[in-house]
């Protein structure tokens, strides 16, 4: 996926997309050989919704999450971090997460320490490696951008978007992520091993990616970011048949006898602003077919559940089974 250059001048989506370039810039300075990658993770900040990156150790998923954060500003009253970071292990506790409540003995009363989940943008570094009951502390913050302690609800920021990690090949200790909690990721990118060009690269320029800012690339500002997802969400046309064929294709899989569990409702009302926002990063303001097959594996595959080992992988599956839909919504095209 690239960034075009074709949305005419004066389009409202001009000043969206230098945003979102803008912070593409500043994380490939950081992040190399991973540029479809970063664009999923734009994606997903514009569109309002979580990735879940997978991978083995040293793949490159907490720098280019640290990188992101880099990119975007903190509010100016700085009351607000950029970009936390929770290791995530057997014996950490919900309230290292959302934060708790501390007595005051001069008042009288308890005061609210909030956690690292207070924050812009949120690493959960290893996700599998806690337990259930700490995973589900991130369940509401995560569909509803808020923590509810001793009663009280607490409002997380507009722009609260979690990169959670995780390592398939290394089980030992892990819990695996409930169905619920999968659901509240938009995608889930397991992130291949880089082409040896990029792989000299990251050698090479590593001095340079470590110790510099570099002065031509500044960060965005938080305002900016969220200017920019309203104006994608408000000018960025979605036509009926798109909706018919998320919902066709989501049928497709359900009635599918190799599939246990399949796409919920929700993933297709994750995935509009997701194809909005990769129609503006290709400089369009309408969704086309183009979008749905290049996103729509990404939204599902993490959704569909095999009834035995030995299916179709997910992602293929997904392909597969939204073909059909797809050829209907391109011959429908045509006809007009």
């Amino acid at each position: 996926m690239t960034i075009s250059e074709t949305t005419p001048a004066g389009d409202p989506l001009i000043e969206a997309r230098d945003v979102l370039a803008r912070i593409r810039a500043r994380v490939l300075h950081q992040v190399i050989g991973r540029d479809d990658v970063i664009d999923l993770v734009l994606i997903a900040l514009v569109a309002d919704g979580h990735v879940l990156l997978e991978d083995f150790p040293g793949s490159g998923k907490t720098t280019l999450a640290k990188a992101l954060g880099g990119a975007i500003r903190a509010p100016e009253d700085g009351g607000l971090a950029s970009f936390r970071r929770i290791q995530f292990t057997p014996d950490l506790l919900p309230s290292d997460v959302t934060g708790l409540s501390v007595f005051d003995p001069e008042r009288g009363a308890f005061d609210f320490r909030p956690g690292p989940v207070f924050t812009q943008i949120l690493l959960a570094d290893e996700i599998n490696r806690t337990s259930p009951k700490v995973q589900a502390a991130l369940l509401e913050a995560m569909g509803e951008k808020q923590v509810t302690l001793d009663n009280v609800t607490h409002p997380l920021d507009r722009l609260f978007f979690v990169i959670a990690t995780q390592n398939p090949r290394d089980l030992a200790g892990t819990y695996p992520l409930p169905v619920a909690q999968l659901d509240r990721f938009l995608f889930k990118v397991r992130m291949e091993p880089i082409d040896r060009e990029a792989e000299l690269e990251v050698l090479r320029t590593r001095r340079e990616r470590r110790d510099e800012d570099p002065a031509e690339l500044p960060p965005v500002g938080q305002e900016e970011v969220l200017r920019a997802r309203d104006a994608i969400d408000a000018n960025v046309m979605v036509d009926d048949a798109i909706h018919e064929c998320l919902v066709d294709t989501a049928a497709a899989i359900r009635a599918d006898d190799r599939v246990a569990q399949a796409a919920s409702t929700r993933s297709l009302v994750l995935s509009v602003p997701a194809l909005q926002a990769r129609a503006a990063l290709h400089g369009r303001d309408f969704v086309s077919s183009e979008d749905l097959a290049d996103l729509l594996p990404w939204v599902l595959a993490h959704r569909i559940e095999a009834v035995a080992l030995g299916s179709a992988e997910p992602y293929d599956l997904a392909r597969e089974l939204m073909a059909g839909p797809l050829d209907r919504l391109a011959r429908r095209s045509l006809r007009r």
